[in-house]
């Protein structure tokens, strides 16, 4: 069955009526969503509840309008990113299967395939260390099955979330006689991060399986396609792959690249011109139509404290945090770029393209060719 990807937007924190508009419009059953992922409008941080508020709200909606059971509506992956800094919207892109014709598109390029996983339950002691790598990777080749996608290079864009720590799961491993890779929930957020996307790396062959003591630190190691978050919500790393599969019909189509820094408005592009849509050499926002679903991407402020040889202030502010400042500005340069301030730029991307810069995954809508 195909696949089709619609972007919504969230008038408020727990509103899910874009969805439930498109199903009762007959876009897609409620029954064939498959992922959700989105931007709430909270703080980001540990204590940012405006995730399992939207959460909430679409899990409802979906068993108010399809016929899974609650059981089965819990484990579809929904993946929330809080925070909306600058001119970024709160959004939701949804992912989900429709009835059509099986086989390869008229052009013979693969179509956008989905596959989801769950892995096993990270425990507070595994956060940041090889045992978190190994069952993202495990839980990503799964995904990847699913999709229906055999060649890793096919795979565009791997969105996960996964657990941080709390002071409630570092007394938990505690009281067991385990220790933490780090005593600060927020700073796990990042370690959380960066370890499940050298999982990813390592799943997809973009790198051998990382020492211990490179989680963290050798920033060399990457994955090109892994866009990471992490949450109080959840105690396994839920894993989406999309990729292009060839036995997938469907209008729609993934591609990647990378911005080299903050102010990379040529990945953006890239990320466009890999998804399959034809673009001028000096592309503008007009030059989109209405064929791009949405963009996906991953940013952090330079950990050199430099962008393109100017000194940056972000990591120096004791009144702001860094989060927020290179949020707010990658949010502003692809809102510029593609016309549209609801874009997916989340932040902590630890592992995650090159250091000081980060994946971006494009959606575009090829037509019927």
């Amino acid at each position: 069955m195909p696949y089709v990807v619609h972007k919504v937007v969230l008038e408020s924190v727990s509103d899910a009526s874009g969805m439930a508009g498109l199903i009762d419009a007959g876009a897609f059953a409620a029954d064939g969503v498959v992922a959700v992922i989105g931007k709430t409008e909270g703080n980001g941080g540990v204590n940012d509840f405006t995730r399992i508020l939207a959460d909430q709200a679409f899990r409802g909606v979906l068993l108010e309008r399809g016929t899974r059971p609650r059981s089965e509506v819990e484990q579809i992956p929904m993946v929330w990113s809080g925070g909306t800094d600058g001119v970024l919207t709160p959004h939701a892109t949804i992912f989900a299967r429709v009835p059509g014709p099986a086989g390869e598109s008229g052009d013979g390029a693969g179509r956008l395939s989905v596959g989801v996983a769950m892995s096993d339950v990270i425990l507070p002691e595994h956060i940041g260390r090889p045992a978190m790598v190994a069952m993202v990777a495990d839980g990503v080749r799964l995904a990847m099955d699913e999709a229906g996608i055999d060649d890793p290079a096919e795979v565009h864009y791997v969105q996960t979330k996964t657990p941080l720590l709390t002071m409630a799961t570092i007394e938990e491993a505690r009281g067991r006689g385990e220790d933490t890779v780090t005593d600060e929930p927020l700073e796990s957020m990042n370690i959380s991060n960066g370890t499940t996307a050298l999982g990813i790396a390592v799943a997809l062959g973009e790198i051998e399986t990382p020492a211990a003591e490179a989680i963290g630190r050798d920033l060399e190691l990457f994955s090109s396609v892994a866009s990471c978050s992490s949450g109080v919500e959840l105690d396994r790393a839920q894993i989406v792959v999309v990729g292009n599969a060839p036995s997938v019909g469907g209008p729609f189509r993934v591609g990647h690249s990378v911005m080299r820094d903050a102010l990379d408005v040529d990945g953006i592009y890239r990320a466009i011109r890999s998804a399959g849509l034809d673009l001028p050499d000096r592309p503008v926002a007009g030059d989109l139509g209405d064929r791009l679903v949405n963009v996906f991407i991953k940013c952090e402020a330079d950990p050199t404290g430099r962008l393109r040889n100017r000194r940056q202030v972000a990591l120096d502010d004791s009144d702001v945090h860094h989060h927020r400042h290179i949020k707010g500005a990658v949010g502003g340069v692809a809102a510029a770029a593609v016309g549209d301030p609801a874009v997916f730029v989340s932040v902590a991307a630890l592992h995650q393209g090159p250091s000081g810069g980060g994946p971006v995954a494009a959606i575009v809508d090829v037509g019927d060719a």
